[in-house]
């Protein structure tokens, strides 16, 4: 699918939603280049985000990941996969409304903690948490983030898909929902 006059596309999500696997194939089906903000910062600082976090504490990463998801910003023809707690602090999500088209990759708690405990990336907010805490952490969690991802101009839900050939239908449907949201 080509767009025109389409400059950014922000994914928002809880963690494990599929921001970048998701981003990286809408990416390359837009024709636009992609972005993974977590990847962006660790580049630029040459360190991971767990590193930053036990360095510098969370908010400091808030700051620093505020300043990179500005820069960002004035990218064109993007997409950019945020971490899940950058729509949550400072003016991000405003920041990102203003200047491109946000998407909610949504899902349950339940399949959050699935795809979270199948990962092989080290989450800082989850690390050492056991099995058994991790779906009401998540809930709460979520609960307490879902007022700003609820900010976003469209939401896609994908429980149950995790596939290739699921990633590829929710590729689809989120274009179809794109293709709609230009036509009104």
């Amino acid at each position: 699918m080509q767009r025109e006059n389409m400059e950014r596309i922000f994914l928002i999500g809880y963690m494990g939603s599929g921001k970048t696997t998701v981003g990286k194939r809408l990416a390359n089906s837009l024709s636009l280049e992609f972005i993974d903000l977590d990847a962006y910062i660790e580049n630029k600082y040459r360190k991971t985000i767990a590193t930053l976090f036990a360095e510098k504490g969370e908010m400091e990463f808030r700051k620093i990941e505020r300043q990179s998801l500005h820069e960002v910003a004035v990218f064109e023809n993007v997409v950019v996969s945020t971490g899940g707690g950058a729509p949550c602090y400072f003016d991000n999500m405003e920041l990102m409304n203003k200047t491109g088209t946000t998407i909610y990759i949504k899902a349950h708690p339940e399949e959050l903690a699935a795809r979270l405990l199948a990962s092989k990336t080290v989450r800082p907010l989850i690390a050492g948490k056991p099995k058994e805490e991790l779906i009401p952490f998540i809930a709460e969690h979520l609960a307490q983030r879902e007022c700003y991802y609820n900010d976003a101009q469209i939401v896609y839900h994908t429980d149950r898909m995790i596939t290739r050939k699921d990633i590829h239908l929710i590729v689809c449907g989120i274009e179809e929902l794109l293709r709609k949201r230009d036509e009104q």
